[in-house]
């Protein structure tokens, strides 16, 4: 049998007959290393415990220390226990696919009947046992054949489909749960035992069409998350509860800003409080925009498919497009027209009318442009995920020279913006070209190059997001990380020298030829809809005084303060204070607990003492203790409050 020489990360080699699993190797060097091992690393690449090696390798053996290999591991073997236990309880159910996602997992099934809370208990019990009964988990290599007839013979439908699924030449791999079997490339833990029965948790269940397909059957989705220790869920699981606390969507009902409903799916309808917020954020970006040296346009919703299709968006975006078909003067073939999924196409119209020199640029160029884009329905999540949102789209023509230069302004602009807007840190990522995209290799080149150089001449040494580009050039994409520890990517900055040639804009140069203008493709709040949802969540709620839809309600304790209250709310509204009275005949407690509800960052309590003496009680949001203060000296100081970061 011929050798093969593996090479360990401490330097040490070892030769072993070819043939040889990780599993033996682990033994070899020790009996506790053997009970420890879960899987290896063989060349980069995660390896099952028992498929054998057959050439000379890198090779380091992964344990429960080892936590990227260990959690994936985890989390996959509790995507098949899961099913099995499923399969167990209910025997009718079907099986699908399994991934593993950000903390957990999730399995497909299809059902007949809904699972209810109570079949979550019982197959989280289950799963239990099968873990703690440490059963084997092995694997075989089945010809193609052999897995489909195996498939037939059990009814199992989709499994069937995913076989059809894998590419011709590709090994397909059977694992072994105890007794149970799935289709699954691996790798796996050696024993069930090996997954911790106390770090894991069954979370909730949801719809989703099979593969993400809508014309394939609903399916029945069960989530779970796991981790390696009890502790590490038990905190997992407060951070649950914490941002369930900021859902945007229950905020947004309880602060009454916004509903959505089937009539218009992923489409917000924005309540004066909500309308508020977004109107007086879009006033405060306005301001900036300006400050910062960009025009500002507005472009048409729905344009003709030849724009379209003359910027390359047809070929590679018609999916996600709204179509709109008009029949023109009655012609023998309608018009096609879509809704704009973006500004660009449009911004470059602008740009073309009448002649530009290089003394124009670099033009600034921002839109709140209304945009539709085609989401699939288990997609949207409230606002943050919508169909039809505003973006504060902006493009920069320029010449290559000023790329560097207009990158760092525009990371100074972007990081300001989040400064007042209470977001001191964020990461920068660097997205490659994609797979499917417009131009030459030698214009991603330069493209690349360009935006990276720029990057880094700012003082940035971003993170390489590898093949996440735009389809016209690369881009960078800020990512905030909020109150509890969430990433939100919202801005983006991309270089694009595609365009450009393709809607043939052009400038007279210094030498008096044409030149083809870059485009600075650049969002700094990326959909009002969404950054929304982000503030509503990162406060808890509880917005910034000045951007609060209701700053203040002044609220009387007996019907004698009325006129008192009346006069106090004009005298705030006069200092340009969102203010309110509430004068109803009901407790000040009870209109305390209300407004607190509502998120109302004032409350402004009138009783008699208080209207004799000219002063109210003053409790604000969250705070138990109240002040009692001259009314005069109250206008005054929210009157402060009250003005955006930028015009203070």
């Amino acid at each position: 049998m011929s050798q093969i020489t593996l090479t360990f990360p401490d330097g040490n080699t070892r030769d072993v007959d070819a043939g040889t699993t990780p599993a033996e190797v682990a033994a070899a060097i020790s009996k506790s290393l053997s009970k420890k091992a879960i899987s290896a690393q063989v060349d980069g690449a995660h390896w099952d415990l028992a498929w054998p090696l057959e050439a000379d390798c890198a090779i380091a053996i992964n344990t429960m220390q080892d936590a990227e290999p260990a959690l994936e591991l985890i989390r996959h073997d509790l995507a098949h226990i899961m099913a099995r236990a499923v399969q167990e309880l209910m025997p009718d159910t079907k099986v699908t696919i399994g991934p593993v996602r950000d903390n957990g997992w999730f399995y497909d099934f299809d059902r007949a009947e809904p699972f209810t809370p109570e079949d979550l208990g019982a197959i989280e019990k289950r799963m239990k046992e099968i873990i703690n009964a440490r059963e084997p988990v092995r694997t075989e290599l089945w010809s193609r054949e052999k897995v489909r007839q195996y498939y037939i013979d059990n009814n199992e439908p989709y499994k069937v489909d995913i076989l059809d699924r894998i590419p011709e030449g590709e090994d397909i791999r059977m694992y072994w749960h105890g007794e149970w079997m799935d289709l699954c490339r691996g790798p796996h833990l050696q024993h069930t035992g090996q997954v911790p029965a106390d770090a894991f948790k069954l979370t909730n269940v949801s719809a989703a069409y099979f593969l993400g397909d809508n014309t394939r059957p609903m399916l029945q989705r069960i989530y779970g998350v796991a981790f390696r220790n009890r502790d590490d869920l038990k905190q997992y699981m407060t951070f649950l509860e914490e941002a369930e606390k900021r859902d945007h969507r229950r905020l947004g009902r309880e602060m009454d800003l916004f509903h959505m409903q089937e009539e218009a799916p992923g489409q917000v309808f924005w309540h004066p409080n909500g309308w508020r917020i977004y109107t007086d954020l879009q006033d405060f970006v306005r301001r900036k925009q300006r400050a910062g040296g960009y025009v500002e346009v507005n472009t048409p919703q729905v344009v003709d498919r030849k724009l379209w299709i003359e910027s390359g968006h047809w070929e590679k975006y018609q999916e996600n497009m709204f179509i709109v078909e008009v029949d023109e003067d009655h012609a023998r073939e309608k018009a096609v027209n879509a809704l704009k999924p973006m500004n660009c196409p449009c911004h470059v119209q602008i740009f073309n009318q009448g002649l530009k020199s290089y003394r124009d640029l670099p033009l600034r160029m921002a839109e709140f442009g209304s945009c539709a884009r085609y989401e699939p329905s288990g997609a949207l999540h409230g606002i943050m995920r919508v169909r039809g949102f505003t973006q504060d789209d902006g493009h920069i023509f320029c010449r290559e020279d000023q790329i560097e230069s207009e990158t760092r302004i525009y990371i100074d602009f972007l990081s300001d913006m989040y400064r007042d807007l209470g977001f001191t840190d964020f990461r920068v990522k660097f997205s490659t070209r994609p797979e499917v995209r417009s131009g030459s290799d030698e214009v991603w080149d330069k493209a690349e190059a360009a935006l990276l150089d720029a990057t880094r001449a700012a003082g940035i040494e971003p993170e390489i997001n590898p093949g996440e580009g735009a389809f016209y050039g690369p881009k960078l994409e800020f990512v905030l990380t909020d109150a509890i520890g969430r990433d939100w990517q919202c801005g983006t900055h991309q270089v694009d020298f595609v365009l450009p040639e393709r809607l043939d804009a052009s400038y007279i140069g210094q030498d008096s030829q044409r030149h083809r203008p870059v485009m600075l493709h650049r969002a700094t709040l990326g959909s009002f809809e969404r950054f929304i949802g982000i503030l509503i969540e990162e406060h808890a709620g509880k917005l910034p005084f000045w951007l609060a839809p209701r700053q203040v309600v002044v609220a009387s304790i007996v019907s004698d303060a009325d006129d008192f209250c009346t006069d106090a709310v004009a005298q705030l509204k006069a200092a340009g204070i969102k203010a309110e009275t509430d004068l109803r005949n009901e407790k000040i407690n009870y209109k305390v607990r209300e407004h607190s509800l509502g998120k109302v960052p004032v409350i402004l309590a009138v009783g008699r003492k208080e209207v004799e003496d000219g002063t109210v009680t003053l409790r604000r949001l969250g705070e138990k203790q109240t002040q009692v203060l001259p009314l005069s000296e109250v206008v005054e100081m929210l009157a402060a409050d009250a003005v955006a970061p930028d015009l203070r």
